[in-house]
């Protein structure tokens, strides 16, 4: 039985990985997280413990030969340092989930695992956020080296799917159910890429044990091109074409205040070719993640 300890999983791409995971019949699955969310899944074995306390990890997290630990929740590289200083048991395999967002903005694009990482905290409220995830990507190869750990480091661009507690697609839907327009920019519009939570589970599995992922850094994005345009054709499709549009230029969005979730002015476009051919991963089509997104939205 493979010992699978997961970091987070109570929350979108954490809890439908656990879920696809349960299906294995050779896992042995602990979740360790704070416990606000309490998963309640039969075969699931929830550690309440907090990261950042190291006393309890060592308390409460089972001594325990660990075939991976799945770290859903670290933004700052003390969050692996603590854990992996703390955590009894012999760990083989370490995935890790960064972001898209450590690469530092490219005309050349798609951008892929070789693009040049960012070197700096980004303008704006979150711009820390992917610097610390980079941050924590060298300090976890660090420690992985260190004790002879295998690291494999998973960075996805936009997520969507069921669960998703970011206000990205459920936006739209929540206009759509109110009958209110949604307003999209004008000509021209940014490209961005997009990866389901399914397909985000499925290549995490295929990742347990690979060697083909030992050692690596994978891009999770889709090759489809998605802006708002192409989204609206897709939301049209899922409420048979009853949605009010409305066009409107970006400074007039920005003076508006109006929270559209996906880029506006910059293209977001990254390449998920690697995952492709290393793990042999097929991404899901966008219209067909959409679908089952929306309809998960309806049934809730």
């Amino acid at each position: 039985m493979k010992n699978i300890l997961v970091v987070g999983g109570s929350y979108f791409a954490g809890k439908v990985f656990v879920e696809e995971l349960k299906k294995q019949d050779d896992c042995a699955i602990y979740v360790m997280n704070r416990g606000n969310r309490p998963l309640n899944l039969t075969g699931v074995e929830e550690l309440v413990c907090d990261r950042h306390t190291a006393a309890n990890i060592g308390r409460l997290v089972p001594t325990l030969e660990w075939h991976a630990v799945v770290d859903f929740c670290a933004y700052a590289p003390e969050d692996v340092e603590i854990l992996l200083q703390n955590l009894t048991g012999k760990v083989q395999q370490y995935i890790y989930f960064s972001t898209c967002t450590v690469y530092q903005n490219s005309f050349s694009l798609p951008m892929n695992e070789d693009s040049p990482p960012i070197t700096g905290p980004l303008p704006g409220p979150q711009g820390d956020y992917a610097y610390k995830k980079w941050l924590t990507e060298m300090k976890l190869r660090e420690l992985c080296q260190q004790r002879k750990i295998a690291c494999t480091i998973l960075r996805p661009a936009f997520i969507y799917g069921k669960y998703n507690y970011a206000p990205r697609e459920s936006y739209f839907f929540d206009l759509i159910k109110k009958q209110e327009p949604i307003v999209i920019p004008s000509m021209p519009q940014a490209l961005f890429t997009v990866i389901s939570v399914w397909d985000v589970a499925a290549i995490t599995i295929s990742c347990l044990g690979n060697k083909q992922a030992f050692g690596k850094a994978f891009n999770l994005s889709s090759t489809e091109l998605i802006s708002y345009g192409r989204l609206i054709e897709v939301l049209k499709k899922l409420a048979s074409g009853d949605i009010k549009v409305q066009k409107m230029g970006i400074a007039e969005i920005y003076a508006k205040n109006l929270p559209l979730p996906f880029p506006l002015t910059e293209h977001l476009v990254y390449s998920g070719a690697l995952a492709e051919k290393t793990l042999g991963c097929h991404y899901l089509p966008y219209e067909e993640g959409m679908r089952l997104t929306y309809e998960h939205y309806m049934e809730a």
